[in-house]
């Protein structure tokens, strides 16, 4: 069956939860409402105050804004899997929603690096900071973030295209991911799993050493600081970024390295929700609830629709 035709994936999501499945949809709707609410409330905060001058704060609200897009495309459709038991989806929606979450890992995955820069020149070069990281370069900087992430994996998709696929159309998972999508076509893959393999190194392995690179550089610079007051002081400033790289890297690889097939199955899907949950959840508590400069926009907030509901009632 040509894929350009009417081909249709059936996805099975999790299976035998028996009694647990409204303790799950309830827990994976509070999650979600949590995220949204969360990532939304970072790039209203960001935007629409002085912090978006900050570069730190400006690659956070497009942090959040991926980590929206991220959770949004995958979330609702698997509390509509577990709630029907499985369902089917079309090959361009099925392809879409791939499309979507491959592009907003890449541009994570960048948006990340990007950011381990930032971290990078304010503590090693303080003094060059404000001429390095202008606004221009900022802009250039999450704009190609952007731009590569959703371009690279175009490339993919287009490859996944021109697939036959036929035999069972049942995909063991609760999103459309690529190894289940080449596990079911009768054409030869080979050439796709290649390209694969050359973007990934392009989109994980690179940022990953890149920000590899940019922490160890920064820790002989703390290192080097002679008091520890100083030490602690700068090392906060890039605590809640290296904690998010490790669980977003930690969770991504821990997927990717494992082994499909038998009953690995089912902990690939338990890993997969963990990813596709637990990061975009994490990253606002990481990043912005614990941040003083957040928390005090967020109070700015909070106090002017207070006193706007008097106003309001007069």
């Amino acid at each position: 069956m040509s894929a350009q035709n009417s081909t249709e994936f059936f996805l099975i999501g999790f299976q035998n939860l028996d009694n647990y499945k409204t303790l799950f949809l309830i827990s994976l709707l509070n999650i979600y409402i949590m995220t949204v609410s969360g990532n939304l409330l970072i790039v209203v905060l960001v935007s629409t105050s002085h912090l978006a001058q900050s570069p730190m704060y400006f690659f956070l609200s497009h942090l959040s804004f991926c980590d929206f897009l991220f959770s949004s495309n995958i979330v609702p459709n698997m509390m509509h899997i577990t709630l029907e038991g499985g369902s089917p989806i079309s090959f361009p929606g099925c392809l879409l929603q791939f499309y979507i979450f491959a592009s907003c890992t890449a541009t994570e995955c960048y948006l990340l690096t990007v950011m381990s820069f930032d971290r990078f020149v304010a503590i090693c070069v303080p003094l060059r900071y404000p001429s390095v990281m202008n606004g221009k370069l900022c802009l250039h900087l999450a704009l190609w973030s952007w731009v590569l992430g959703f371009l690279f994996v175009l490339i993919t998709v287009s490859f996944i295209c021109q697939l036959d696929f036929c035999g069972s159309m049942i995909i063991n998972h609760f999103y459309c991911d690529f190894i289940p999508m080449l596990e079911l076509s009768c054409s030869d893959v080979s050439h796709i799993v290649i390209e694969t393999f050359f973007f990934a190194n392009v989109i994980v392995l690179l940022p990953f050493l890149t920000v590899l690179g940019s922490y160890v550089s920064i820790f002989w610079t703390i290192i080097g600081i002679p008091s520890s007051t100083g030490r602690r002081k700068t090392f906060s400033t890039c605590s809640s970024h290296l904690l998010a790289v490790g669980t977003y890297y930690g969770s991504l690889l821990s997927i990717y390295l494992f082994p499909s097939g038998g009953q690995s199955d089912n902990i690939n899907k338990t890993l997969s929700l963990l990813y596709t949950l637990g990061t975009p959840f994490l990253n606002p508590l990481i990043y912005s609830f614990r941040n003083q400069e957040i928390q005090k926009q967020f109070s700015r907030i909070i106090f002017f629709m207070k006193n706007l509901k008097p106003s309001l009632s007069c």
